[in-house]
């Protein structure tokens, strides 16, 4: 879909109650460093590729990835040639993404940044591109201002977000009832949603989204529970700050979601997985 997003400010929705972001960001900083991400993130590799293309990302271009993690979107830029900053606040996701750079002889500058306050000046990229990271930001007003200050007039964010009703956001749902987030704060899912981007982004900006699916493929939806409950910092943390009954619950309840949402039969898993894909252009 396509459309113009008028100006929206800050004031225009409900107040809300004073959040103490610098304290979440601290908790998820743990939480993403915690297990191992590469495991998973290797696998949406496809998802990056795909967001280059829809960013049209052009050789020579000036290419900032946010909350890169181990590096999807800005392989698939640089595979493109071009000029790419890599940026996490996480510094072993950004080790994991310098690695695989190096293997591929690409060209990367890798950088620990805050996608809340991004140490670039004003206009210095002409493509912001974030596969599934800064939807995670706790602030998430000052994210999406942040992304556009950094990107030139005419130049284009790349977002893939997962949806609310997607797998991974029903996941995130299945969690929040055994571990709440903290009081007040947005859901993450929100970002897969075209009415939250257009109101985070404001001003005349185009939006172009297209929902796509993404395939979890795993041996069996077991599988698919443990690889997480092991690696996926989110999904490890949640169960460390359970007692065993509760943990034997939310394993249940996991895989009982993947067997749900599986299309392959009993041979394997296969699990489509709902995200959004959009392109914002700068005006």
């Amino acid at each position: 879909m396509t459309h113009m997003a008028e100006t929206a400010s800050a004031h225009s929705s409900p107040s809300r109650p004073a959040m103490d972001y610098a304290a979440i960001k601290e908790r998820q900083q743990a939480t993403w460093a915690s297990g191992d991400f590469a495991v998973v993130g290797t696998t949406l590799q496809i998802v990056g590729e795909l967001l280059a293309e829809a960013a049209d990302v052009r050789g020579g271009e000036r290419v900032l990835d946010v909350a890169a993690g181990n590096g999807n979107a800005t392989l698939a830029a640089a595979r493109r040639f071009a000029d790419v900053t890599s940026t996490d606040y996480v510094p072993g996701l950004l080790d994991k993404g310098r690695e695989r750079a190096r293997a591929e002889g690409l060209q990367v500058t890798f950088r620990v940044a805050d996608a809340e306050a991004l140490p670039f000046a004003d206009g210095e990229f002409d493509c912001v591109l974030s596969t599934f990271g800064a939807m995670f930001a706790p602030d998430q007003r000052r994210c999406a201002a942040e992304m556009l200050r950094v990107v030139r007039p005419g130049g284009r964010i790349g977002l893939a977000s997962w949806t609310p009703q997607g797998l991974i956001g029903q996941v995130f749902r299945l969690i929040g009832s055994y571990v709440p987030p903290p009081a007040g704060l947005a859901s993450p899912a929100l970002w897969g949603t075209d009415a939250h981007l257009a109101e985070l982004f404001g001003e005349r900006i185009e939006i172009r989204s297209t929902r796509r699916m993404f395939n979890f493929r795993y041996r069996s939806p077991e599988h698919f529970v443990q690889v997480f409950r092991d690696f996926y910092g989110p999904v490890l943390k949640a169960f460390a700050a359970l007692d065993g009954d509760r943990q034997a619950a939310l394993h249940r309840e996991l895989q009982a979601l993947a067997e749900r949402c599986n299309v392959s039969g009993a041979a394997a898993l296969v699990a489509p997985a709902e995200y959004l894909e959009t392109v914002i252009t700068r005006r």
